[in-house]
């Protein structure tokens, strides 16, 4: 996938301020998914996750990097997925991203330095702006990835977010293999 001139402008982090996050909160759809829910007849709804991005999360769990998923809308599949990754962090239907994360921020002891938020809509672009390292990837709603310091070269739903977790773990001189 060719980047963009976002991507090209926004992808020098220094790793200093990678190694410095303690925290990373992610949007659940159009982040962790690539933005489509489906939803059968029946009601039951459907959402695909990447493994790719799940190892990431575990590597950033071992690492002792926590992880929150902030959502927007709250979401049985998403509950199942993030159960199985033990995410301990879970905040679903919350619009003003904003707030659950500074919420969550306050109660973790953690500045928006230590804070790595990737979000992909308009709701998402004040927590974007907000963290230390603001993350948006590439098929974003403009407002987020003017907010953005990042984007991923991966689709969302696709190891964009394995990448980010790369970063991290990285700063912190761990391989990817670990």
């Amino acid at each position: 996938m060719p980047q963009s001139k976002i991507q090209n402008r926004k992808s020098k982090i220094p790793a200093a301020r990678w190694a410095a996050i303690r925290l990373l909160a992610l949007d659940v759809d159009g982040v962790l998914t690539d933005g489509t829910v489906q939803i059968s007849t029946d009601g039951v709804e459907a959402k695909r996750f990447s493994i790719l991005d799940g190892m990431g999360l575990i590597r950033l769990h071992r690492a002792g990097v926590a992880v929150a998923w902030i959502s927007g809308r709250p979401s049985a599949a998403t509950t199942v997925r993030a159960t199985e990754l033990k995410i301990p962090h879970l905040i679903q239907g919350r619009t003003d991203k904003l707030m659950a994360l500074q919420e969550l921020a306050a109660q973790l002891g953690l500045e928006p330095a230590a804070i790595c938020y990737m979000g992909d809509d308009d709701i998402d672009a004040p927590a974007i702006a907000w963290a230390g390292i603001g993350v948006a990837p590439a098929a974003s709603m403009p407002a987020a990835l003017k907010a953005a310091d990042c984007v991923p070269a991966r689709a969302a739903g696709h190891g964009a977010v394995r990448e980010v977790c790369e970063h991290i773990l990285a700063s912190r001189g761990r391989k990817a293999a670990q």
